[in-house]
């Protein structure tokens, strides 16, 4: 399996994650999903919309690629989140149709890459302005181990409100190879 090869299969692993938890979440009343929970942001809706505003932000930074890559457009044309709490949404719906919009940004993007493209640093500023330059393909890594750090805190969060998210597991989407 190639590098681009294996970001399209996180890519179909993110979004399917995501499909669940939002699933999941839309089964509870909306007081449920802002409750304070004591998680890294509060609450479900809090933990959800931290995943948005960093998906927006790295994609945003992704955007600054030399390659023009007009599947990123759509994250172009959005202002740059203020902050890794910031709430987006306050309500499930809407967060759910900026989810799905990222998550549809994600794999066209993913699609567009190109090996040598994947070796190649991005430069880029964190939020406290410091500059960095690293490997595209390790900062992909990272947006998707990011995903499932916080999707799995968004679980246990969902499943103390008694909700099951379902099988979390990226063996469940990898396939089944023939045999030599």
């Amino acid at each position: 399996m190639s590098t681009r090869e294996h970001f399209a299969l996180m890519a179909s692993y993110n979004e399917t994650m995501n499909r669940q938890v939002y699933a999941a979440a839309a089964r509870l009343a909306p007081a449920e999903l802002t409750a304070e929970r004591g998680a890294f942001f509060g609450s479900i809706i809090g933990t959800l919309n931290h995943l948005v505003v960093a998906d927006t932000i790295w994609l945003q930074r992704m955007a600054a690629l030399p390659a023009p890559h007009p599947a990123l457009d759509p994250v172009r044309a959005l202002p740059a989140p203020s902050g890794l709490g910031q709430l987006l949404e306050t309500e499930l719906a809407p967060l759910l149709a900026r989810r799905r919009a990222l998550d549809s940004v994600i794999h066209a993007f993913v699609g567009e890459l190109g090996e040598d493209e994947l070796a190649r640093p991005l430069h880029y500023s964190n939020t406290k302005g410091q500059p960095f330059d690293k490997r595209l393909s390790s900062l992909l890594a990272h947006l998707f181990n990011h995903q499932a750090h916080h999707r799995g805190q968004a679980s246990t969060l969902l499943f103390q409100a008694g909700q099951d998210i379902g099988v979390t597991d990226l063996l469940a989407l990898i396939p089944n190879e023939a045999a030599a």
